[in-house]
């Protein structure tokens, strides 16, 4: 009784939410009479229409280059954080090495992938996977260099070997956190996204947004707004899940 009534809360709340920001929508429609800016109901019905033709490819196009991108960062990542956090002489060797390029802002690699790898998908899926690789290497790392050490010493008076901590230890214990820097991660990788579809490309919603603008059919630019939208919150309800599943003994 207890969970129904949680999941009609959530739900309830969820509601609550997007009619709240239908509102604003409307107001800010209204107050700024700007053909830039078109009432939700002509910007859900452009949806509507164009997802059952062109932007249903675009939606699949941008949501293929996200997810592989950060799949392939995460594979990446999380090995080699928590190599370096559970290793303080490693990392203080290569710690020097993320200090100096973690700050450079990897947007600026694009036009190289772009000469390098052509316009295909290629370059933009390395240009956030790039992105996205820095931010859960480094708070895997953290996550990891923090690890109570109770929980090791435990582990090893049993005759844990190395592998047995990774997999029983800091794996489980980095989760939560990874899973964490994954939502940061998605965040970056839409905004990522939008910049490369905008650069020599004809597939994908940036591509479908910037188009749509200039052709000024506002309707429409909206509708690939809302496609965006959408997508990144079906990746965080994923993540969400995924960490119930996951991390189920966090609230244990």
């Amino acid at each position: 009784m207890r969970r129904v009534f949680k999941n009609t809360e959530k739900i309830f709340s969820f509601l609550w939410s997007v009619a709240l920001l239908l509102l604003l929508w409307w107001l800010l429609a209204v107050l700024l009479k700007s053909p830039a800016v078109p009432l939700p109901l002509d910007a859900l019905q452009s949806f509507l229409q164009n997802i059952q033709g062109n932007l249903l490819i675009h939606l699949g196009v941008s949501l293929y280059r996200v997810l592989i991108s950060l799949v392939l960062a995460t594979i990446l990542a999380v090995p080699l954080g928590l190599l370096l956090g559970k290793n303080p002489e490693m990392d203080a060797k290569i710690a020097p090495l993320l200090y100096i390029t973690y700050p450079i802002p990897k947007v600026v690699f694009m036009p190289v992938f772009l000469i390098i790898l052509g316009i295909g998908d290629s370059s933009k899926i390395l240009l956030i996977t790039l992105i996205t690789f820095y931010q859960i290497l480094v708070t895997t790392r953290d996550a990891a260099k923090n690890m109570a050490k109770e929980y090791v010493f435990s582990l090893k008076s049993l005759g844990a070997t190395s592998w047995d901590l990774y997999r029983h230890v800091y794996l489980p214990g980095c989760l939560p956190a990874i899973l964490t820097s994954l939502r940061l991660g998605l965040g970056t990788a839409m905004a990522v996204l939008f910049l490369a579809e905008t650069y020599a490309t004809q597939t994908g919603i940036g591509f479908f947004i910037m188009d749509s603008l200039s052709r000024m059919n506002y309707e429409e630019m909206f509708a690939g707004i809302i496609a965006m939208g959408l997508m990144g919150f079906f990746l965080y309800v994923l993540l969400d899940q995924a960490e119930k599943i996951l991390c189920s003994w966090v609230n244990l």
